[in-house]
């Protein structure tokens, strides 16, 4: 048993050896090279099919410098206000969901834009704690390892944004017929808006409920101080 013992102790030792040296170089990896594809990309594309419909991925990778800056405050004001200021988590925000959530049968979220981005690259669809656990890991490693910067490129272009359209490209280019780089303050605002439910939602036929999300984003806008990535 004591022998028996030991090699369970060390099956466990080199699992979670392997499972850390492989999430960081995959992490690093992903500092320099562009996620191809991710889980929800390969999900929704099954659903599709399932459904009938055609397989629709459509997604057009833009460098950080080449998204619109009304973009990229767009984003902030909508998701994370505290972006550049946190490492990886928005604790106050976290309780304020947790505490609206307990009285309300419409969830709100209350992860940041490194949340979002390690569960969007990382991990699978779904909601349980074990990927929240997953989550918190991967977001630890991004904010150690990526810079804000590009922690924002990945965010803007692995985001879902509408029934098969992935990043800020595919979606200005589906929503504006325009290059993610010329996308003014409205459109960058609407396009935001959806963020929490894209597949329900439209920036170019919003609702009440999202033309009033889309204000608010503009106005969140207008008080963010100077966002140096």
């Amino acid at each position: 048993m004591k022998g028996l013992g030991k090699l369970i102790w060390r099956i466990v030792k080199l699992t979670l050896i392997l499972f850390i040296g492989i999430t960081v170089f995959w992490v690093i990896i992903y500092r320099f090279i562009n996620p191809p594809v991710t889980w929800l990309m390969l999900t929704r594309g099954f659903e599709q099919r399932a459904a009938g419909k055609p397989w629709k991925i459509d997604k057009q990778w833009r460098d950080f410098d080449d998204i619109a800056d009304p973009m990229k405050r767009a984003a902030v004001a909508a998701e994370d206000q505290l972006f550049l200021d946190h490492f990886g988590f928005d604790f106050k925000a976290m309780e304020r969901a947790i505490d609206k959530n307990s009285h309300s049968h419409k969830l709100i979220g209350g992860s940041t834009i490194s949340q979002q981005t390690a569960k969007n690259v990382f991990l699978w669809p779904g909601r349980s704690y074990i990927r929240k656990g997953f989550e918190a890991y991967f977001t630890l490693l991004i904010e150690a390892f990526w810079s804000k910067r590009r922690i924002m490129e990945v965010y803007l272009n692995e985001i879902e944004m509408g029934d098969g359209i992935y990043g800020v490209e595919a979606a200005a280019q589906a929503y504006y017929h325009k290059d993610a780089f010329d996308l003014n303050r409205q459109q960058a605002a609407a396009i935001a808006s959806i963020f929490p439910d894209p597949l329900k939602w439209s920036p170019t036929d919003p609702t009440d409920y999202v033309r009033h999300r889309q204000y608010l984003i503009m106005k969140n806008m207008r008080r963010l101080g100077p966002m140096d990535f």
